[in-house]
């Protein structure tokens, strides 16, 4: 598939038929989402990955069965993937406390970055996931993990340190229980609105 195409077909899939990703297509999603720009190559990046009956323990805590009756996406519990990247701000200052950085004054402390890159960088991991799951004929939706942000690490495991970005699901797209959000309703600025070329 030609790149502009796989850009143009990307749209959160929130209904998945619930057949399992096969292995090779999973590592070669997983291959791409880590080849991302980094800042100061500093790779502090994680990507925790659920599969099959793994992703129950995702589900049990950010929608417990009480809550599921009323949920509007029942076929995103479908998805056999569940994939959270995890952004990592110590290392992050630890590489800008390194020789070739440290004039910089990033490498103190977190709170010394004006735009937190370990999010920046997790999130480029997470488009490159979207985009590839595309290209391999797979569906996927971007969700956020919300309140439920700090039980979910201590089900999965992340330390309480890091910085999960949201959650990818994965899986085969069920066109016919997949209902688009009413956000995906509004319109697209026109990229003459978008674009300021020569300045704003």
């Amino acid at each position: 598939m030609e790149f502009a195409d796989v850009v143009r077909r990307r749209r959160m899939v929130r209904a998945f038929d619930g057949r399992p990703v096969p292995g090779d297509v999973l590592d070669r999603i997983l291959d791409l989402a880590v080849r991302i720009p980094a800042a100061g190559n500093t790779q502090g990046l994680d990507l925790v990955v659920l599969e099959g009956a793994e992703t129950a323990r995702y589900w049990d805590v950010s929608l417990p069965a009480e809550r599921r009756r009323d949920f509007p996406w029942p076929g995103l519990l479908r998805a056999p993937v569940l994939l959270v990247p995890v952004g990592d701000p110590s290392a992050y200052v630890e590489r800008y406390a390194e020789p070739d950085k440290v004039a910089t004054g990033l490498g103190t402390d977190p709170d010394a970055w004006p735009v937190p890159y370990w999010y920046v960088d997790t999130a480029f991991a997470a488009m490159v996931a979207l985009l590839a799951a595309v290209d391999e004929g797979l569906g996927a939706c971007f969700f956020g993990q919300f309140e439920h942000e700090s039980a979910l690490k201590a089900s999965l495991g992340i330390p309480a340190d890091r910085c999960p970005v949201g959650t990818i699901a994965l899986g085969y797209a069920d066109p016919l229980g997949d209902r688009r959000s009413f956000s995906a309703a509004r319109p697209r600025r026109s990229l003459e609105s978008v674009v300021h070329r020569g300045g704003w």
